[in-house]
């Protein structure tokens, strides 16, 4: 068994006198949530640790709606997840059709359809809002879940598609070579060889649509106006409109609310490293 040197031993030692101030300093702010959530409302400003009654009352009050803020709180919970459901399933589409025509297919002009849509990640997603907004007035979509679908589609797509465009340049053109004289056509290479082993990278591009239309507020916020229509950030906002809003009903909820991309994320974390990084590194 071999014996770590010196060197190895100081390296790792630093990485955890920064990692382990890092992880602290992330975790106060979900502990300070948990916290609220658990606690009375008499007993949540009182700047304790830890609550002296702690309480799952509060998310009885969510889970049960009995709070006028939270009446429609599962219908917008359902939006939030169809809504990030489609946005995934149609980034990927947009996407994996895009990387493969682009990366396997080689259309005329593939490449610089590609480098103008990453050049829209020069203007701020907040500054496109507004023309976002006139566009989808204009085609009759306002206050229509598609019209924050197609939004969120637009600003994932770029992205989404220059991942698998680097993933899919690694795959060996002779596999296509193969299929192609096994008398596969254009479809059959796409759906059995192609998606396949494109595969880690597709769960990655997908989990990233999900996760950033689950979190979206701006958009949301202009596209969607009525109660039953609107997603959970944007309903969290309003408990802020009254003069003394329920901080502990706000921090349960919030808390609920990020709980399902985390269990998104931590099972599909391994795909998440693979797949956002595939193609950046030529061997």
């Amino acid at each position: 068994m071999k014996l770590p040197t010196l060197r190895e031993v100081g390296t790792e030692a630093k990485l955890l006198l920064i990692g382990i101030p890092v992880f602290i300093w992330t975790m106060i702010p979900i502990y300070h949530m948990f916290v609220f959530a658990i606690s009375p409302k008499e007993d949540a400003f009182t700047g304790k640790l830890w609550p002296t009654h702690p309480t799952l009352h509060n998310f009885s009050i969510v889970f049960h709606q009995q709070h006028y803020f939270l009446r429609d709180f599962w219908i917008q919970f359902w939006n939030s997840t169809v809504i990030a459901l489609a946005v995934g399933a149609l980034t990927l589409f947009v996407a994996t059709a895009a990387a493969f025509s682009i990366s396997r297919l080689r259309v005329p002009g593939g490449r610089a359809v590609m480098n103008m849509a990453l050049f829209t990640y020069f203007i701020p997603a907040a500054f496109l809002a507004v023309p976002m907004y006139r566009t989808m007035g204009s085609y009759g979509l306002l206050n229509n879940h598609w019209s924050l679908i197609l939004a969120m589609v637009t600003i994932a797509a770029p992205y989404a598609i220059w991942v698998l465009k680097q993933a899919s340049d690694k795959l060996p053109v002779e596999l296509d070579e193969a299929a192609t004289m096994d008398g596969a056509t254009t479809l059959q290479l796409f759906r059995l060889v192609y998606v396949p082993l494109m595969m880690p990278s597709l769960v990655a591009v997908g989990t990233y649509a999900i996760l950033l239309a689950w979190n979206e507020y701006l958009y949301a916020f202009l596209l969607l106006s009525k109660d039953t229509d609107i997603t959970l950030p944007v309903a969290l906002g309003n408990f802020l409109a009254a003069d003394d809003s329920p901080w502990e009903l706000l921090m349960t909820t919030g808390f609920i609310y990020a709980l399902p991309p985390a269990a998104v994320y931590y099972a599909f974390k391994r795909y998440m490293v693979g797949g956002l990084t595939a193609g950046a590194v030529k061997s």
